[in-house]
């Protein structure tokens, strides 16, 4: 079977994304939405069409060909929103980094360039796949290329697919008459001026009976109605006009070398970093590589799996500052991470010859004493974990999760993950990631035991760096006393509240209840008096 190969409109496809997603941000405060829907689409294109090649056409900041020929072409359009704009070097880099190749050309509109590519691989023996949302590519429509037509809405994707005979389907016309079709009904979005009083049903008619412009021009008298004879006789030239405007180049002297358009190795590293920094978390399992090729340090990271190693091990920590992280699977307490010294981390993990309540009476005193400095991350959470195993206070000093969520308090996660993305520029594969979501979650400790202990003693050791990060931060904003003397001591408070509730007076309440209802009944009974009927009080 012939190899397929997909060209994209990247210019129709952002702009239809941007307004098909609402406006998100990253944690750097960067615009998002419209990068995120134009991958939602791409990959759900990939995923159904499988192309062997891929590239993306954009249009330049530059007056085209047409411009020159007609002032007022496209003269209509409003600017492109600062939110979009600033999304455009955004995506091309994403794209960069996924080794998708960019076309775009000064003096021509990405639908040349996609006309000509599209061109060129049917002469090659391809089958060309081209992807816009602008209707105007119907026009190379053809027995094998296809072309689709996404539309976005509530960042869903259904997308509209032509081939020639989709087009007459439809339209009536073939795609080469559609040209004339848009010539003689003209276009506002582009400001293609047509012929005055022929819409697109009149246009429609008389090309599907005299097939082109020229034609139709020559039979101007024939033409009914009237009005649309008259003004085809006296906008001809306007007509010719429009047709040209409205007419794709097919043959632009384009490269296209096969060997740098292959889908076989988009998922990059760097693109995969790159999606991270963007908080595209659904898209993570797109990318094969899990980790970075190269950590930012060394690690070195040690495994305990019985009570005495873990007794051992509380006894003999130094009293200094140290992070440290509870490992919690739906609900479950899995373990704890510790971490001292940058690049060295320990999993304590629950096992048979390490039970929980083995390991909260080895760590009872690490939590209880303040004599070492302590950094957790979600510490509330934390005391609800370990008060049923007899630890009833856990002393803790700095909370990352806590930090990082009154230094960005519209972020959409707290995990370790993040705090390395957004304070220490490093890229780790999230929970998610590692884990699975959903029926196909799996249990921490199915993974092997390297990946097991390395992704469970990093959240220690990337707390214990990001601390650092995050405390100078919170200086420079000025937020040292919302954080030490109000966020911090209040979460022991929150945690006391949820672990206790609060007493009420269940009596007094029942009472209470009682008088709101016949209180009530009688305000209905006056209501229903005074409009002298009954209706839905609620509606």
């Amino acid at each position: 079977m012939a190899e397929k190969i997909m060209l994209i409109d990247g210019n129709s496809i952002i702009n239809r994304a941007f307004y098909g997603v609402p406006l998100l941000t990253n944690a750097e405060g960067r615009y998002t939405n419209a990068v995120y829907g134009f991958f939602n689409i791409l990959f759900k294109l990939l995923d159904e069409d499988q192309p062997d090649y891929l590239a993306v056409a954009f249009d330049m900041h530059a007056p085209t060909f047409r411009h020159k020929t007609f002032d007022g072409y496209k003269g209509t359009r409003k600017g492109m929103p600062e939110e979009l704009r600033e999304q455009m070097p955004l995506l091309k880099e994403v794209l960069t980094a996924m080794q998708i190749p960019i076309y775009e050309q000064e003096g021509y509109e990405a639908d040349d360039i996609l006309g000509s590519l599209s061109k060129k691989a049917e002469d090659a023996g391809l089958i060309p796949v081209v992807v816009s949302g602008d209707r105007d590519l119907l026009q190379i429509a053809g027995e094998t290329l296809k072309v689709r037509i996404p539309k976005t809405k509530g960042g869903r994707t259904e997308t509209e697919d032509y081939y020639a005979k989709d087009v007459m389907e439809k339209y009536g016309v073939t795609p080469l008459e559609f040209i004339d079709v848009k010539a003689l009904m003209g276009d506002t979005s582009d400001n293609i001026p047509g012929v005055p009083s022929i819409g697109e049903k009149t246009a429609v008619k008389i090309i599907q009976q005299y097939h082109d412009i020229e034609n139709a021009i020559a039979h101007a008298a024939e033409i009914k109605p009237k009005k649309a004879s008259e003004n085809l006789a006296e906008f001809q030239e306007q007509a010719r006009l429009s047709k040209f405007l409205a007419t794709i180049i097919r043959d632009m002297p384009l490269e296209m070398d096969l060997s740098k358009m292959t889908t076989a190795d988009i998922f990059t590293q760097e693109a995969y970093e790159l999606i991270k920094r963007l908080e595209f978390k659904s898209m993570f399992s797109r990318f094969e590589q899990k980790t970075t090729q190269t950590e930012a340090v060394e690690t070195a990271f040690a495994h305990i799996i019985t009570g005495a190693e873990a007794k051992s091990f509380f006894e003999n920590l130094e009293q200094k500052e140290t992070a440290y992280i509870l490992l919690v699977d739906d609900g479950v307490w899995k373990g704890m991470s510790v971490c001292q010294k940058e690049g060295e981390g320990v999993f304590l993990e629950i096992t048979e010859e390490l039970p929980p309540q083995t390991l909260a009476d080895c760590a009872k005193d690490f939590f209880v004493t303040k004599n070492i400095v302590k950094i957790g991350h979600d510490v509330k959470r934390d005391i609800h974990t370990v008060a049923p195993f007899g630890v009833d206070e856990i002393y803790a000093s700095f909370d990352t999760a806590l930090a990082a969520y009154l230094l960005n308090p519209t972020g959409n996660s707290y995990e370790y993950d993040d705090l390395a993305r957004d304070f220490l520029e490093e890229v780790y594969p999230s929970a998610e990631e590692v884990l699975g979501k959903g029926r196909s979650k799996q249990p921490l400790e199915s993974l092997p035991e390297g990946e097991r202990v390395a992704f469970a003693a990093r959240q220690a050791e990337v707390a214990f760096r990001s601390k650092q990060v995050m405390a100078e931060k919170i200086k420079e904003n000025e937020q040292e006393e919302l954080f030490y003397e109000v966020e911090m001591p209040l979460l022991y408070v929150l945690a006391d509240m949820e672990r206790w509730g609060m007493k009420v007076d269940r009596q007094s309440l029942l009472a209470y209840q009682k008088q709101l209802a016949e209180s009530i009944e009688t305000i209905t009974k006056e209501i229903y008096e005074l409009s002298g009927e009954e209706f839905n009080l609620n509606s």
